[in-house]
C-alpha cells in the first residue's frame, strides 16, 4: 500500500556532510509528520528530527545546529541534511511517515523505511 524508500547513506569522514532522502509512495491521501530516526548497534532506535505538515521541526539536542530536516510535499519526500558529522552519528537511519490512505475512512497509519547506513569514520 505504502512504501518509504531511503537513499543517500554512506561512508563519510568526520566533519563531512551527507544528505538523506526518503520518498513516500502508494495510495496516499495525506501525510502528516515525516521524520528520521536512527539506531546504532546495541542501542535503541532514537528520534533524530521530525517535520510536521505545517513545517514545524523538532530535533534531538545532539544534532541541533548540524542537521536540517525538510520536506517537499509535491514529491512526498523528506530530506535530512547532515553537516559536521561525528563518529557518534554512525547508525542506520530510518525514515518515518504518518500517512492517511485513500479510501480508508480517515485513519492514519505509521510507516517505516528499510533504513540506510551512515558511517562516520576516518
Amino acid at each position: 500500500q505504502v512504501q518509504l524508500v531511503e537513499s543517500g547513506g554512506g561512508l563519510v569522514q568526520p566533519g563531512g556532510s551527507l544528505r538523506l532522502s526518503c520518498v513516500v509512495s502508494g495510495s496516499i491521501d495525506a501525510i502528516n509528520n515525516m521524520g528520521w530516526y536512527r539506531q546504532a548497534p546495541g542501542k535503541q532506535r532514537e528520534l533524530v528530527a521530525v517535520i510536521s505538515s505545517a513545517d514545524i521541526t523538532q530535533y534531538r539536542d545532539s544534532v541541533k545546529g548540524r542537521f536540517t530536516v525538510s520536506r517537499d510535499n509535491a514529491k512526498n519526500t523528506v530530506y535530512l541534511q547532515m553537516n559536521s558529522l561525528k563518529p557518534e552519528d554512525t547508525a542506520v537511519y530510518y525514515c518515518n511517515a504518518q500517512v492517511r490512505l485513500l479510501g480508508r475512512g480517515g485513519v492514519w497509519f505509521n510507516y517505516w523505511g528499510q533504513g540506510t547506513q551512515v558511517t562516520v569514520s576516518s
